[in-house]
């Protein structure tokens, strides 16, 4: 059987992970809800609910959260579930996971979005760490095309 997960043991580097692209009913939902200037969260709580595992869901709540805890928890909660999904997909804790491949974006923004709300709480040693871990993810973070 052969393994079709895309992670690149190349020998002139650490491994690179690409996590699946999002099922297209799932990104056009996230695209409808985010469009919507009414209960924005809580259309998105109801993609969540269908889709836990989705870390641009979580991300998406996050930028829509009231406050920075409740970003902070949204954000909390998506890094895990890409982490999940990193795993899954062949991930072993160690390697690239770069912006410039949309499928990553979800679990990068969450993790982005998890510095940020850290940083505004006080939680310097979280914020620091998640900015480390970001730059080991993807070298060339910050990306020009992210939007914070």
């Amino acid at each position: 059987m052969t393994d079709s997960r895309p992670i690149n043991l190349s020998t002139s580097g650490p491994p690179e992970a690409v996590l699946p692209e999002e099922p297209a009913a799932l990104r056009h939902a996230l695209e409808q809800a985010q469009n919507s200037e009414e209960n924005r969260l809580g259309l998105l709580g109801d993609i969540a609910g269908r889709a836990p595992r989705s870390s641009s869901v979580w991300a998406a709540m996050g930028e829509s959260a009231s406050s920075t805890i409740e970003a902070y928890a949204y954000f909390r909660v998506g890094y895990h579930r890409g982490l999940d999904a990193l795993r899954a997909n062949g991930w072993r804790g160690s390697g690239y996971v770069r912006w410039a491949n949309p499928s990553n974006r979800g679990f990068l923004s969450c993790l982005a979005g998890l510095a940020r709300c850290a940083s505004l709480i006080g939680e310097e040693d979280e914020a620091e760490r998640c900015e480390l871990f970001l730059r080991q993810c993807d070298p060339s973070w910050p990306p020009t095309d992210f939007s914070a």
